[in-house]
């Protein structure tokens, strides 16, 4: 299954999902009349939204390259994913009004056994389907995946903490404690909101991605070939799940075009195995000069001009510079 197909895929299942824990919180507190359980249910309805706009953005990332965007769609995640995190933010503003509210007009609360069982479900739930996506989505390189499962992992935190509240209250009948334990979970959500703004606007903005770059680097270190005298001038733009590197390997001057390319290949099929089939790799190549010849262990070279002195491993600092190595 392509990774687009699979992400667009699981996206539904997770909206579908949300919905159903939506129900179910809403059901809780009608029972119980919470203001804890209703900062639950205001961010389930977050998750609602957020699931249904990330759907429309995977379909969208997912569509073929086209004369008009000849990189594809993939910004698309960027933007659903911003959207979600400010969705995030308004509903931890909603909950703290509404906390606040309830702290001066209190009211008992009903039935909190029924609540307390009804959303340890959807915690449960919540937790294993965020840390599920989460990992799919760094794996697909994702971003509305991502801000998906770790928005569903927040909403874990939070409702097992809404949970020990209302345990407290249970035995303590401190009613101001539910408005408090609201309050806190909503600075948790908003966090979490901020988090993912910043995220998605470092993919729109094309910010590197020092964590994949580093992969990248240590996976080409690792099956390095004796004529990949040099790599430099490393860039990295993620589109969606797809990865568009740039970037020049220097070989020997005198291997002919197709003797370029077939290293070309080998570069690009070892980045390939490692990331899947999502990169997209264009890789210049430069001939080597004389200075070249220190850092070069071909053996057997008729052409070398200087002995060879150290092998100088490829780091993030070198290998995102423009300029070729020399000692």
């Amino acid at each position: 299954m392509e990774k687009s197909t699979q992400n667009l895929r699981v996206q539904i299942i997770i909206t579908l999902l949300g919905i159903g824990l939506f129900v179910l919180k809403i059901l809780a507190w009608w029972l119980t009349h919470s203001v804890a359980i209703l900062t639950d249910a205001l961010e389930s309805t977050v998750n609602v939204l957020a699931g249904f706009l990330g759907i429309y953005s995977l379909y969208i990332s997912a569509q073929p390259k086209d004369k008009n965007h000849p990189y594809g769609h993939g910004k698309a995640e960027f933007l659903s994913a911003a959207i979600e995190g400010s969705l995030i933010s308004v509903a931890g503003l909603l909950i703290i009004y509404e906390a606040v509210d309830n702290l001066m007009h209190p009211h008992e609360i009903k039935k909190l056994d029924n609540g307390i069982m009804l959303v340890g479900i959807t915690a449960v739930v919540n937790f294993f389907a965020g840390y599920y996506v989460v990992n799919l989505g760094k794996k697909n390189h994702s971003q509305v995946l991502i801000a998906s499962g770790n928005h569903l992992k927040t909403d874990t935190y939070s409702t097992f903490g809404i949970i020990a509240g209302l345990i407290c209250m249970k035995f303590i009948p401190v009613w101001w404690l539910d408005s408090a334990i609201a309050i806190l979970f909503a600075f948790i959500i908003l966090f979490t909101g901020f988090g993912i703004i910043r995220s998605s606007i470092a993919g729109i903005m094309d910010e590197a991605d020092e964590a994949l770059i580093i992969e990248l680097v240590k996976t080409l270190n690792a099956n390095r070939q004796e004529n990949w005298i040099d790599f430099h001038n490393l860039r990295i733009i993620k589109y969606g799940a797809t990865l568009h590197i740039d970037c020049h390997l220097t070989v020997p001057w005198f291997l002919n075009v197709n003797e370029a390319h077939r290293e070309i290949d080998t570069f690009s099929k070892i980045a390939q195995e490692k990331f899947g089939e999502s990169i997209e790799m264009f890789v210049h190549s430069d001939g080597c000069l004389d200075f070249s010849c220190s850092i070069c262990n071909k053996q057997n070279c008729i052409e070398r001009k200087n002995p060879y002195m150290i092998r100088i491993e490829w780091t993030v600092e070198n290998v995102t510079s423009d300029l070729k190595h020399q000692l």
